[in-house]
């Protein structure tokens, strides 16, 4: 599961923000997250609630913005989300080689007191 890296990367690095800011406990950590980053959602949450204790963030919650995937057609310049229909436009049937989002993996915000 490697949800447990992604989560131990961003707790350090939440971390080191907040006690670069004088923070002394963390309590909301915000992510963003696309549909063809390879993160399975409900694992990285268990991967925080497992790790938090030891990262300062006893009693932090951590939020997740969730991206679909959105696709670009540069034969008929439709944009189409990629859930739907895989690479393939519906438009015009030609495979999109553009990923316009949905590869996030981001620490977006860290809230700490």
């Amino acid at each position: 599961m490697h949800e447990v890296g992604i989560m131990e990367g961003a707790l350090d690095m939440a971390r080191q923000l907040m006690e670069k800011n004088g923070g002394t406990r963390l309590m909301r950590v915000h992510m963003t997250i696309g549909s063809l980053s390879g993160v399975v959602p409900e694992a990285l949450q268990s991967a925080f609630l497992a790790l938090r204790d030891a990262y300062a963030a006893q009693d932090a919650a951590l939020d997740v913005t969730w991206v679909e995937a959105l696709c670009h057609c540069d034969a008929c310049r439709a944009d189409f989300f990629f859930t739907e229909h895989g690479y393939i436009c519906p438009g015009c049937g030609d495979p999109a080689l553009a990923i316009l989002r949905g590869r996030e993996l981001e620490l977006t915000r860290v809230e700490w007191k």
